[in-house]
Parts: C-alpha cells; structure tokens; sequence
C-alpha cells in the first residue's frame, strides 16, 4: 500500500498531462488542463498533499521521500518557473543518480550497507551477498538515470510514457531478478524433530 501512495502524484501527472488541453472554471477562476505544465503544476501540489499527509500521520518521511519530494519541488518549479520542460526532465535521472550515490557512499560510511540497513530486519545474509546485492543497487539506479535522460532527449513524444511505466516496468524487473538471486541464498531454519 505504502509503495501504491508513492505513485499518486506521478499517476496524476500522467493523467493530466495526457488530456486535450482545455479550460476549467474552478472556484471562481479558469484553470488550463492538460499538457507538460499543469501537470507539473498538478505533480508538485499531489506531491505536497500525499507526502505531507504521509509526515502528519506517520510523523516523519523516509530519506528517499524527502528526496523525491524535494525533487519535485525543484525541477517541477523551475519548469514552471521558467516554462521549460526540460528541467522536469532532469528530474528522474538526478533523482536516479543520487540514491545511486547514496548506495554507493555506505560502503564507506557507517557499519552497514544502504540495503542491508533497509532489508536487514528481514533477512539474514552474508556480508559478499549484501555488497554484491547494495552493488547491484547501483548500477541499477544508475542504468534507471541514464535511460530517463536517453529518452526524455532522444524520444519526446514517449517521455512521460516511459517515466510511468518505463520506469516501473524497469524496477519491477529488478526486483523480481532480486527475488530470484535472494532465493538461493536464503534457505528456511530446518525444522526441530520432535521424538515420542
């Protein structure tokens, strides 16, 4: 469900930005629907609701949340802002390096990998499985940025397609081959024999 409430804004931009531009009357004032600007518009103020809803019920957000929260705030302001969607189109590739940096700085800061620190509580590994699993991380998030950046420059007319469903068609692939390299490693605790 957690992972659902982080796709409501991105959800929402895509629905936006895929209407015929049009123009509303709401509350009094006439809005534009439709297009890369009112759904960056829609992105940040979906982004400032869920994440801010997320902080008052939980009382905290994760780093990455706030990550992706200030991400949006930046890159979906300066296209505003400047009325350029290219900054917008920054965003997911810098967002994609950065927890690639952050991968990669814990194994040289602190006593834990990033994934482990994330997976531990679950699961018991050895400590190559953890690097090879924490390495895996970033080269992921790395090849996620740089196909972002390779689209949204090469292909416009598909860039928002594949922010959507690029990305998490990319990440549902990791994690399944995830799952598939975890299952050889983890192996359930034999059961204790009882005698009569």
């Amino acid at each position: 469900m957690k992972q659902f409430i982080d796709f409501i804004p991105l959800i929402l931009f895509f629905i936006v930005y895929k209407l015929e531009p049009r123009v509303i009357e709401l509350a009094g004032h006439s809005v534009s629907l439709g297009g890369i600007f009112s759904a960056t518009a829609v992105l940040i103020l979906a982004s400032v609701v869920v994440y801010g809803a997320l902080l008052i019920h939980q009382r905290k957000l994760e780093k990455g949340q706030w990550l992706t929260l200030a991400a949006c705030l930046l890159f979906g302001g300066m296209t505003l802002a400047f009325h350029s969607e290219t900054f917008l189109k920054w965003k997911a590739p810098v967002v994609n390096w950065l927890f690639a940096l952050a991968f990669t700085a814990s194994h040289f800061i602190g006593d834990k990998l990033l994934i482990q620190r994330m997976l531990g509580h679950a699961m018991s590994l050895p400590a190559e499985v953890w690097k090879r699993l924490n390495l895996a991380w970033i080269g992921f998030f790395l090849f996620c940025g740089f196909a972002n950046l390779f689209v949204a420059f090469t292909f416009h007319e598909f860039w928002v397609d594949f922010k959507v469903f690029g990305s998490l068609g990319l990440t549902v692939l990791f994690l399944v081959a995830q799952g598939v390299y975890l299952s050889r490693h983890i192996h359930d605790e034999p059961a204790s024999e009882t005698k009569d």
